[in-house]
């Protein structure tokens, strides 16, 4: 969204803009009464249903997404990919969207080995975690396990275009247990270190651009911007850094870092690295919509 008309950045919506914006709000919030009410397999279908309308009806996402695609992996059909690639996190969307009521049961992931070892014997050390992860597969399944398996946890997020919708995403993690420092709110910055210096987990994505200080670093291959800041905060605090996504069974698996000796283009660095191995292993269920590189 512009910056413009973002009222992130300070601007203000036009009246067409908000009488959008108030009909968006209007249908998630009517889709969201009905889907508390049905079972979660028939929202994952509902997701790859609109998936499938996703891609047929937003064509500069999908040329994004495809031009992401025919720039990390030339040999794959990128039309018939980003396609998949649609239905898979339609899918998703319809599992997070189960998640809302709270008195509902989830499913939690399996720990892949040793990752529940790595994640205790880190915060045991006393100085807290940053888990650094990736919109990769059931991202918020893997917060919302990792909390009731007894760790708490909490992540850094970016506000909605539309502060309503915000309070939506709010109720979807703390439904969970799952604690958020909104990167916009007055005092984040402070938040972000106190809960490392409590000794809890703090979660950060890892693989958008953003508005933020960034370094250049390889992303899947590519040269790309990189916020610096989780490296900065790791390195400040001595927290220990742990990459977190789901492995292609979809079990949560932790890889802690070496930090010692490195400075923060560095961490930043390996931290990609990591993540990168880890989209590639599992790239249907990645973000390729996302503008991550810079214009070709």
């Amino acid at each position: 969204m512009d910056a413009a008309v973002d009222v992130r950045e300070g601007g203000k919506w036009t009246l067409a803009q908000r009488a959008k914006n108030d009909v968006i709000l209007l249908a998630a919030t009517a889709a969201l009464a009905i889907a508390r009410r049905v079972p979660p397999r028939f929202l994952r279908s509902a997701g790859v249903a609109v998936g499938a309308l996703a891609w047929a009806i937003l064509p500069r996402a999908r040329r994004i997404a495809e031009e992401n695609v025919a720039r990390v992996m030339p040999d794959v059909d990128a039309r018939a990919f980003v396609r998949r690639v649609y239905r898979r996190l339609g899918e998703e969307l319809g599992d997070a969207v189960s998640m809302l009521d709270a008195t509902r049961p989830i499913a939690p992931l399996a720990f892949g080995y040793g990752a529940r070892e790595c994640l205790q014997n880190a915060i045991d050390e006393g100085r807290g975690v940053l888990f650094a992860s990736a919109h990769l597969g059931p991202w918020e399944r893997v917060a919302a396990t990792i909390v009731a398996s007894g760790v708490p946890m909490t992540v850094v997020a970016r506000e909605a275009y539309d502060p309503r919708l915000t309070r939506i995403y709010q109720s979807l993690r703390g439904a969970r247990g799952v604690k958020v420092v909104w990167r916009g709110a007055a005092g984040a910055s402070t938040g972000l270190l106190r809960t490392l210096r409590r000794g809890e987990m703090l979660g950060i994505p890892m693989d958008l651009a953003s508005r933020v200080p960034s370094v250049e670093v390889p992303f899947l291959g590519v040269s790309a911007p990189t916020p610096v800041g989780p490296a900065r905060l790791a390195l400040r605090t001595g927290a220990a850094v742990i990459v977190g996504t789901v492995d292609p069974t979809l079990a949560i698996t932790a890889t802690r870092l070496d930090t010692f000796g490195k400075d923060e283009h560095a961490l930043t660095a390996s931290i990609n690295a990591e993540l990168s191995a880890r989209i590639l292993a599992l790239p249907e269920a990645w973000v390729w919509m996302h503008a991550r590189f810079r214009t070709m």
